[in-house]
């Protein structure tokens, strides 16, 4: 009998299961990928996911690993429009931390490893989960072969498409969304240092933000998905819009998505509960679901320690984690739905007066500190 079976060997699911041993529970993860990805998709982690993550160990060698972006670069046609600077944040993190998702998740397995050995198992599939009452049976495959295991809970960390939300009965209506974009890493030759660049052009968005060694990550807005976007596109993209060269030689990573997001009904459902993208699926434009997912455990976990080790009655404690978080990643879904806005193709004559609002509204002291703290989910 486990305390807690956590399905999903994310950053999300590693990290819940690192504070839940912690907490002196039996935690298990089980991940269904024999190995960890190489594939970065989230990079930015915001200051109240860093003090969060302060909690179990890690948030100075992510620290080190990582860079740290001080200002939002806004340009059109060439132009300067604007700076939001972080330097006005409260507390000490006053910088997005732009570190690859690989990064992340390598060291948030090594500290479980190191500290609590075997607890994340790969390699194993789960088949389904049974609440029943007063435990949950979780039907694992590894290797060909089935298991079962017992546990007082179970905790979905297995993203978006969660098939333990599904076990649960709990409903979770997706929204597509009209945007489509690609990315990739290249060789930073920019000169912009560690500053995040937004394009705001005509024919759409073009994000950059740096990351460690050198790398430079680009995304740029589409009105149509891509299927199989070649590095040599994606460099034609950013020069016909930007007027940048970027040297598609030097790509190291390539991507493309299309949006859609994503609100449980219920994040908790007899002993059984949602964190992360099993619980809310966000655009990445903005990139808050990754952090979402940190701060869902840093709630979650003190109130499932109270109830398994110290026997505390926590409906009332888990009511309010579920009302809170939700209303989070509502909040969260209505600031990425801005964001794609943001991006969306505007005709000339519009873009125009367009950024001349935004300029002047970054010049306002209050605005100013304002998006500073919307864009760092202050």
């Amino acid at each position: 009998m486990h305390d807690v079976i956590v399905v999903g060997g994310g950053p999300v699911g590693l990290y819940t299961a690192l504070l839940l041993r912690q907490a002196g529970l039996h935690a298990v993860v089980l991940e269904r990928r024999a190995e960890r990805s190489s594939h970065s998709r989230a990079i930015g982690i915001h200051p109240p996911a860093l003090r969060a993550l302060e909690a179990c160990g890690i948030a100075d060698e992510l620290r080190s690993r990582g860079v740290r972006i001080r200002d939002g670069v806004a340009r059109s046609g060439g132009r300067h429009v604007g700076t939001v600077s972080f330097s006005t944040l409260p507390g000490e993190e006053r910088y997005v931390l732009a570190v690859p998702q690989a990064v992340t998740e390598e060291i948030l397995e090594r500290r479980l490893e190191q500290d609590f050995p075997g607890t994340l198992q790969r390699d194993v599939a789960v088949v389904t989960t049974h609440d029943a009452g007063d435990h949950v049976l979780a039907v694992t495959r590894a290797h060909g072969r089935d298991a079962v295991l017992r546990a007082k809970l179970v905790v979905a960390a297995d993203g978006a498409r969660s098939s333990i939300r599904d076990d649960a009965g709990i409903r979770a209506p997706s929204r597509r969304y009209p945007d489509c974009y690609v990315m990739g890493d290249f060789q930073d030759e920019t000169g912009d240092g560690d500053d995040a660049v937004l394009y705001l052009e005509t024919g759409g968005i073009v994000e950059s933000f740096p990351l460690p060694d050198g790398i430079r990550r680009w995304v740029v807005r589409l009105g149509c998905p891509v299927e199989r976007p070649t590095a040599e596109d994606l460099t034609d993209l950013i020069r016909a819009r930007t007027g940048v060269d970027v040297a598609p030689g030097t790509n190291s990573m390539l991507s493309a998505f299309g949006v859609q997001s994503r609100l449980a009904e219920r994040f908790v459902s007899g002993r059984t509960v949602l964190v992360g993208d099993a619980a809310h699926e966000i655009s990445p434009i903005g990139g808050q679901g990754m952090n979402l997912g940190w701060l869902d455990a840093a709630r979650l976990v003190p109130i499932i320690a109270a109830s398994l080790r110290d026997g505390d009655d926590v409906a009332a404690r888990l009511a309010l984690y579920e009302r809170d978080r939700r209303a989070q990643a509502a909040l969260a879904r209505r600031k990425a739905h801005l964001n794609m806005a943001l991006g969306r193709p505007l005709p000339a004559p519009l873009m125009r007066p367009r950024n001349a609002i935004l300029a002047a509204l970054i010049r306002n002291d209050s605005v100013h500190a304002g998006v500073a703290r919307a864009f760092t989910m202050q």
